[in-house]
């Protein structure tokens, strides 16, 4: 039976290095070395990244879930892979939520810093406004067609940046609008005023880096926990045990993976809960 604990821990882990791995290295380079240093993956790894690209990350539960079935000849392991689907891809859609935020918010530090540089070569606020923006999105997201109308034709760009900051990450325009109105009203310094804004919304964003850096090691060992009844699943096989028999075709079995799964899961998402609340204070 030892194959089968081989089997589980290899789908079990396979899963979670998908689903948290290349989250995990993005973030820990990052705050150490900045975005522009990500380096280029390995060819094994850029070949993993794209079976996974185009199977879904929350696929792999599904496969795992087969294997473990064929295994412990049992439908319910499948049961679960399959019920693992939709959180999984849960999962994968915050994460991509909270990559996309991220860009955002450097998008819009950009924004600022380019746009104070246009404004002290001596170029008008709407054109300055314009050739800054130039660059893909700039963080101005689904209004940014809006807010260069705007700067063009002389409309009201304070209020077009402040739709634009209702998308994640774009808070930061609220700042920009708020300088851009001073500077109209009362002939303040625009360039003065952007590049405090931005040193300001940089010192923000590395803050955040930095905090998510140290709550690395916290998450990292909550997903490690998850893991450990899969190492004890592998060292009851290894002792002739015969775990998935005894979990999956006996009534005290099923019970306790009944309740383990439930205080695993619940330890988890407390876990997380508890690492998330930080990272939003």
């Amino acid at each position: 039976m030892s194959a089968v604990g081989v089997a589980a821990a290899v789908c079990a882990g396979g899963s979670a290095w998908l689903v948290l791995g290349r989250d995990r290295e993005r973030r820990r380079t990052r705050a150490v070395l900045g975005r522009e240093a990500l380096a280029e993956p390995s060819a094994w790894r850029r070949a993993v990244l794209r079976v996974g690209g185009r199977v879904g990350h929350e696929w792999w539960s599904l496969a795992g879930g087969a294997v473990v079935a064929l295994l412990g000849e049992s439908l319910l392991p499948l049961v679960l892979g399959t019920a693992g689907v939709p959180l999984i891809r849960r999962v994968r859609r915050g994460r991509d939520a909270r990559l996309e935020e991220e860009r955002r918010a450097t998008e819009v530090i950009a924004l600022c810093g380019a746009l104070a540089g246009e404004v002290r070569a001596g170029r008008q606020p709407g054109e300055a406004l314009r050739t800054a923006a130039a660059g893909a999105g700039a963080g101005l997201g689904e209004a940014r067609a809006g807010v260069l109308a705007a700067a063009r034709f002389g409309g009201d760009v304070p209020g077009a940046l402040e739709e634009a900051a209702r998308e994640p990450g774009s808070q930061g325009l609220v700042g920009l609008a708020a300088c851009w109105r001073v500077a109209v009203d009362r002939g303040a310094g625009l360039a003065a005023g952007l590049e405090r804004l931005e040193g300001a919304l940089r010192v923000e964003r590395d803050q955040r880096a930095d905090l998510r850096a140290q709550l690395a090691g916290a998450r990292s060992t909550a997903v490690m926990l998850a893991g450990l009844p899969v190492l004890g699943l592998l060292m009851g096989s290894a002792l002739g045990a015969e775990p998935l028999r005894v979990l999956l075709h006996t009534g005290a079995g099923l019970g306790c993976l009944a309740v383990g799964g439930a205080l695993e899961g619940a330890g988890v998402w407390w876990a997380l809960r508890i690492v998330r609340g930080a990272e939003e204070r």
